[in-house]
């Protein structure tokens, strides 16, 4: 991975600085950013948070759906979820991630990727109030697409069987790169290729699903998705 060879170490973006010990950017501090705004952006866009947690067992990280609301995150899963039940009402650990590009320098020790990022700690709740927790479940599948009220509403069996986890956002810090390789001086001017190979996703159109016997026609929130990416799907929901 590439060295820290730029002038401004140790700088942050932004006028925040870290909410604790526990976020700060160490490693190439100067790719940290605590505001707010720029951890909010990044959640936006994610997809998939990964979510640590220490069990009995040792430690367990877990790919999962996520929401927010601007100052708590949430998740959710199945009540004999084992990595969420060990998690009530203990610190644990999520990260969200936005993959931009590889990064190909002149020599593979510099090579890196360019990378958005957000680490969030703190103690995770449980939720037990059920309209909280529908709350919390329609921001979760909203996320990904605005289809809460496009489908079958829960049942008190579902809300019944899925355990909802919240988090405040306030220990929490982004962390970006972006950009060329950062290569030694006596390798510029060899004869190595350098560059960047840019990645993106993207929505595809739908695919009916092969037993389904209502009208095809998908929701808005879903065909509205078609050839977007993540950082554009759309938001129709009035905020």
């Amino acid at each position: 991975m590439d060295r820290d060879q730029t002038k401004n170490r140790g700088q942050t973006k932004g006028g925040a600085g870290p909410a604790s010990e526990r976020v700060k950017v160490r490693r190439h501090a100067e790719r940290g950013h605590y505001e707010m705004a720029d951890v909010v952006q990044i959640l936006d866009a994610g997809l998939i948070a990964h979510v640590g947690v220490t069990t009995p067992d040792g430690p367990l990280v877990l790919p999962m759906a996520y929401g927010h609301d601007g100052e708590r995150l949430y998740l959710h899963g199945a009540v004999a979820n084992h990595l969420l039940g060990e998690g009530a009402g203990q610190e644990i650990c999520v990260t969200v991630t936005c993959l931009d590009g590889l990064v190909v320098a002149r020599t593979p020790f510099h090579n890196s990727m360019n990378y958005r990022s957000v680490v969030v700690r703190g103690k995770a709740q449980r939720i037990t109030d059920e309209e909280r927790k529908l709350a919390a479940l329609e921001l979760v599948t909203d996320h990904i697409a605005e289809i809460w009220g496009t489908g079958r509403p829960p049942s008190e069996t579902d809300v019944r069987k899925t355990l909802v986890l919240q988090m405040p956002l306030t220990e929490s810090s982004a962390k970006v790169r972006s950009g060329d390789p950062i290569d030694d001086p006596d390798d510029m001017a060899g004869p190595w290729w350098a560059g960047v190979v840019p990645i993106t996703t993207r929505f595809e159109a739908p695919v009916v699903a092969a037993d389904l016997t209502a009208d095809s026609t998908p929701p808005e929130a879903v065909s509205s998705m078609s050839g977007r990416t993540p950082e554009d799907r759309p938001r129709l929901k009035a905020d």
